[in-house]
């Protein structure tokens, strides 16, 4: 059997993918999850498109997730009359909420987010275009904002707009990402990402108006602004993941402090049970080459190093020139990167007591089958739960997830080191079930005669809680056994 690569990676969708001969090179080529962004495209080519994935991933026998971002508040200037100025350093330079929003010129130009002169004031530094342009606010009068140009250079068209050190008051929530949480709902989205959550009371908000539009998916809090790091941990645990948004988040904090911050976010969602992913520039150079940068393989494999769930390519595979080879890339630097041996020793609720039988029954198993010669884990589970809390323990163990019900499979494609099985339940033997279980791996030539397994499983009474564990060996399922050297 080939080794399995445990992170995931999620590739977003665009004008170079969205064929059917490209999807159909991307599922073969190990995409996990796509990455609709409502930023682009109407609500009818979203539901096309997450239908025609979904379609094309049932023909290669694979579960490939759907991940709809939200575009979240456009805080971006206007458009100018040729298309794009070029600022000089010292140049004065004006942000009005009142003109006209095609008006644009050297001097000034429209604001989208017209709370912004209420937001900022003299001494604020603004960065424009992720930081390219920089500006110092002189003063703010009425609805103008009046800057010195600090760093200049071409400014084009509805570029965004941050400041420094963050505090700008626009809602998460927008009315449009409101509509298109119905959209998402409708095409059952695996999971919902929300853009620039400032606490977790933005994070239940989005899930209310999720639910109460029939969606069942997990929600993704977006890390991109710097007050949501006061209230990381109250983020983290409202949201199902969190994503290290590294564009916005790099340019409100500084480059420099990213690394850290990102490592901080990584380690506080696995601490936390929650999911995470990286994003942002992981490939930026596939866009236009066929090969990336020596500075893009070190940057994925530390973060897989770092213990991120997933890998986020965005223009890479949206409108880049390579998208399955970008994929190919980011396949093979993870696999060799998970080959280190320091990534599969974990001391992750060592000292802790267990909140719950679903978590105590997960570590067990997975302190177990990193100590004995166990070739997988099949975990069968109503929601995930199981299967995600096997997956913060740092392991080489392939975990599948064996549920019966669509939404879980979905789920569980971000979980890093966890498989999505489709297997349905229909009787209530144990014995029967843990031998269809093993006999569902076999099939897939994941396990053969005298390969160690572990089961996990709830009472079928019970359902929603996992409080079983069962050490077998493949092809003696009469007299499960207790240890590996029974099965020499």
């Amino acid at each position: 059997m080939a080794v399995k690569r445990r992170t995931k990676i999620v590739a977003t969708l665009g004008p170079a993918s969205n064929k059917r001969e490209v999807l159909d090179a991307l599922i073969e080529a190990g995409v996990d999850v796509v990455r609709l962004n409502f930023s682009h495209g109407q609500a009818s080519e979203h539901l096309a498109l997450a239908e025609t994935v979904r379609n094309r991933a049932r023909a290669y026998g694979r579960q490939v997730g759907v991940l709809a971002d939200m575009q979240g508040p456009k805080i971006r200037i206007a458009r100018f009359k040729a298309g794009k100025v070029y600022l000089q350093e010292e140049a004065k330079f004006i942000l009005d909420a009142e003109l006209d929003s095609d008006a644009g010129d050297v001097e000034q130009v429209g604001i989208d987010y017209k709370q912004l002169p209420q937001d900022v004031k003299r001494g604020d530094t603004l960065l424009l275009d992720d930081g390219r342009i920089v500006f110092w606010v002189e003063q703010v009068e009425g609805q103008r904002i009046i800057c010195r140009v600090m760093i200049g250079g071409e400014l084009s068209n509805n570029k965004g707009i941050n400041r420094q050190g963050g505090g700008l008051s626009a809602e998460a929530l927008t009315d449009k990402d409101k509509a298109d949480i119905i959209t998402a709902a409708k095409m059952q989205a695996d999971y919902i990402a929300i853009s620039f959550p400032r606490s977790a009371e933005d994070i239940h908000y989005a899930r209310k108006l999720l639910r109460d539009a029939g969606g069942r998916g997990g929600i993704i809090a977006k890390i991109e602004r710097a007050e949501a790091l006061d209230v990381l941990d109250e983020i983290i645990e409202a949201s199902d993941a969190v994503m290290v948004a590294r564009g916005d988040l790099g340019v409100e904090i500084g480059d420099a402090a990213l690394p850290p911050i990102q490592k901080k976010i990584i380690q506080r969602a696995r601490q936390l049970n929650r999911v995470v992913i990286t994003a942002t520039q992981m490939m930026e150079s596939m866009i236009t080459n066929a090969i990336p940068t020596r500075a893009e393989v070190f940057d994925i494999a530390n973060a897989v190093l770092d213990g991120t769930d997933a890998v986020m390519l965005s223009g890479e595979t949206a409108v880049g020139r390579y998208p399955v080879k970008v994929v190919e890339a980011v396949d093979r630097i993870c696999l060799q990167a998970e080959q280190q041996r320091e990534i599969r020793v974990s001391h992750h609720r060592m000292d802790s007591q267990f909140e719950g039988m679903d978590e105590a029954i997960a570590m067990a198993a997975m302190y177990m089958a990193n100590h004995v010669d166990v070739k997988a884990i099949a975990a069968l589970t109503e929601t995930g739960t199981t299967p995600l809390l096997m997956s913060r323990i740092s392991s080489g163990i392939p975990i599948f997830a064996l549920t019966p019900h669509v939404e879980t499979l979905g789920k569980v494609t971000l979980y890093r080191g966890v498989y999505p099985v489709s297997f349905n339940v229909d009787h209530s033997d144990h014995a029967t079930l843990n031998l269809e279980a093993i006999q569902e791996l076999q099939r897939s030539g994941v396990v053969s005669d005298g390969d160690i397994v572990i089961i996990t499983k709830g009472d079928l009474e019970v359902q929603g809680s996992t409080n079983s564990l069962k050490l077998v060996c493949v092809g003696d399922m009469v007299k499960p056994q207790a240890t590996a050297q029974s099965c020499e």
